[in-house]
């Protein structure tokens, strides 16, 4: 990554407060992005529980001035295939004429007293571009209750390539902000290619 940049600097100290295997991250990161500008990113580390374990990952988003670059990392105990603990990190680099949907779904309190710019209590960022889809089906009908007629499957398929929900409460309202403008620049990135 340029080191001069402030926003590719902004990037390193949020993969650090993440506190998340940094060295490890910011490396997967940072070999992906390459020597391209950073323009916006996202980071978000997130906690679930599995049972009897917790277990850890994060997830590093970034909009560079021709690709949209996505890093995951988990952590796993040790197990039959591996006697210590370890990590797995992936990236995938997408080319920002590839992204086909961004969905941003906000969910607020109060929404009878809303006022513009006031920030959602937590939002959904779906991604899609082609690699990743899920189809629903369902048997299709027509309008007669009495018809016993095969009809076919009717349904819909949706890309699904990321989903990532940012919530105030669990991630703060920093998260949340930061989640929006990169949803934004995003946006607006895949606007100018598609022109």
């Amino acid at each position: 990554m340029a080191k001069t940049s402030t926003t590719t600097q902004g990037l390193r100290a949020a993969i650090e407060r993440s506190g998340y295997y940094p060295a490890l991250v910011a490396e997967a990161v940072e070999a992906a992005v390459g020597g391209e500008p950073v323009r916006s990113y996202l980071v978000h580390q997130e906690t679930t529980f599995d049972q009897n374990e917790v277990r850890r990952h994060v997830t590093v988003l970034v909009l560079t001035g021709n690709r949209f670059i996505v890093s995951h990392t988990d952590e796993q105990a040790a197990d039959t295939t591996s006697p210590t603990p370890y990590a797995t990190t992936s990236t995938e680099s997408v080319k920002l004429g590839r992204i086909s949907s961004i969905v941003v779904s906000r969910v607020v309190a109060n929404p009878e007293s809303y006022k513009p710019g006031t920030l959602p209590r937590e939002i959904v960022l779906t991604i899609g571009w082609g690699a990743v889809s899920r189809i629903d089906l369902e048997p299709a009908a027509c309008g007669d209750p009495n018809c016993e007629a095969d009809h076919g499957y009717t349904g819909s398929s949706t890309a699904d390539d990321l989903s990532l929900r940012v919530s105030e409460a669990g991630d703060g309202p920093e998260t949340v902000r930061q989640a929006l403008t990169f949803a934004q620049a995003l946006s607006e990135a895949t606007a100018d290619t598609a022109r």
